[in-house]
């Protein structure tokens, strides 16, 4: 599932790209490569702004860090997985695989799976152990 879900994106990109360079030819822009990267990259990255922003700060409102987090992290994992693959490419160290990206981000998920679970039955244990006077009970 989660393969499909990382082609689907990529060949999203791919038709938006395409449509990208449609629209600079067509209407005779002629913005190179640098300017293209700047002004989509400059308002993606603002788009992201817009929706990310208010989504964290529901998320920090209501105290749940560890969703922001997850969503950072997350986010990190796909860039250095991506870089690792490409590193691996450029450099000839191994082999540009996609299925290598999946199966690291699936290890991610899964570990911070384990990891979340255990926190909330650490989070429960603690809750009941603290009596509503804030001292812990025998």
């Amino acid at each position: 599932m989660l393969r499909t879900i990382l082609y689907a994106i990529v060949d999203f990109i791919y038709h938006v790209h395409e449509k990208i360079l449609s629209i600079n030819n067509s209407r005779e822009f002629f913005l190179n490569d640098k300017q293209l990267h700047f002004l989509v990259i400059g308002l993606l990255g603002m788009l992201f702004v817009l929706v990310v922003h208010p989504v964290f700060k529901a998320f920090a409102k209501r105290g749940n860090i560890l969703a922001i987090t997850w969503i950072y992290v997350f986010t990190l994992i796909i860039v250095i997985t991506f870089a690792v693959e490409i590193g691996q490419r450029v450099t000839g160290t191994g082999t540009m695989d996609f299925a290598d990206i999946v199966f690291g981000v699936a290890g991610f998920i899964f570990l911070f799976a384990i990891y979340a679970i255990i926190r909330a039955i650490v989070k429960a244990v603690k809750a009941r152990t603290v009596s509503p006077e804030g001292r812990h009970s025998k």
